[in-house]
């Protein structure tokens, strides 16, 4: 695949797997690996052999240990080193929410398998992902009242959402680590498995997904789920659901879907997310940086 020095992305019969590869470093976060990942995710939205992306961390020590506090270029940790004076300078973007809303904008569904310590952007990169599971051996922590900033990457709005407002407010005021339990316990992650066994079951998940339903019907679910319960009213959600369901029903995946179930077979989509999304997606309007 791509020449990329510090994660690895794979894809195999349909499933895109992006693998933090910074073993040394406990994958710590870096500009590097933002902008690898910004590519990857730009490789897997383009393709349309890949169903379902996984996203873990190389080695069985972390998924990713927060941003590199001691970065080999020498520049600053948490943001640009540059001073400005206008904090609408793209200089002043947070590199976490740069990647955290990437992952957002996927027309693919994004399963976290987070297989160690996540800390800091190592947890908030996992919240705009669809599904996350976790080692038991995983550790958790939205550390940043202890190092004297705020969360970030997008984590203000993505975490309440998630976990609910009382305990997203616990967990990045008190800036614990607190242990897989918790984290199922919390909300932030679906299941837990022992090492061994948590890539075969975010594989089995993805083969569902790639297996069993529309990509062009999959892409347009995400985006409903993700967008519109920040809409002001019901009726808001009902128009868009009733312009996708109008224009879906007449297209040829629904008709695979109903022949497949009618003939008791594994259905065979022809639908591509590149080609066949309806012409009012995206429904939204995609605000810049300002």
């Amino acid at each position: 695949m791509a020449d990329y020095t510090q994660i690895k992305l794979d894809i195999a019969d349909g499933i895109a797997t992006i693998t933090l590869h910074r073993p040394e470093k406990m994958n710590a976060y870096t500009g590097t690996m933002m902008t690898e990942m910004i590519d990857a995710f730009d490789r897997t939205d383009a393709d349309d052999s890949v169903r379902a992306v996984i996203v873990t961390g190389a080695g069985d020590r972390a998924f990713c240990a927060g941003a590199d506090l001691t970065p080999s270029d020498g520049k600053h940790v948490f943001s640009s080193g540059d001073t400005v004076e206008d904090l609408s300078d793209p200089r002043v973007r947070d590199g976490g929410g740069m990647l955290t809303l990437r992952i957002y904008q996927s027309k693919k569904p994004v399963i976290g398998a987070i297989n160690g310590a996540a800390v800091g952007v190592g947890v908030t990169m996992q919240l705009p992902m669809d599904i996350r599971l976790a080692s038991t051996k995983a550790r958790f922590g939205l550390v940043f009242a202890r190092r004297g900033i705020v969360p970030e990457a997008a984590s203000s709005w993505f975490l309440p959402r998630i976990v609910g407002l009382p305990q997203a407010l616990e967990w990045c005021m008190t800036g614990r680590v607190f242990d897989a339990e918790e984290a199922l316990r919390g909300g932030l992650v679906r299941s837990l498995h022992e090492s061994e066994d948590l890539m075969p079951a975010a594989i089995a998940l993805a083969r569902e997904i790639a297996d069993n339903t529309s990509a062009v019907s999959v892409a347009m679910t995400r985006a409903m789920l993700w967008h519109n319960p920040s809409l002001s009213h019901p009726m808001e959600a009902h128009r868009i659901d009733s312009r996708a369901i109008y224009t879906l029903s007449r297209g040829a995946d629904a008709a695979e879907g109903i022949a497949s179930f009618l003939e008791k077979r594994a259905p065979r989509y022809p639908g591509r997310v590149s080609s066949d999304m309806p012409a009012f997606y995206p429904f939204w309007n995609e605000p810049g940086w300002e």
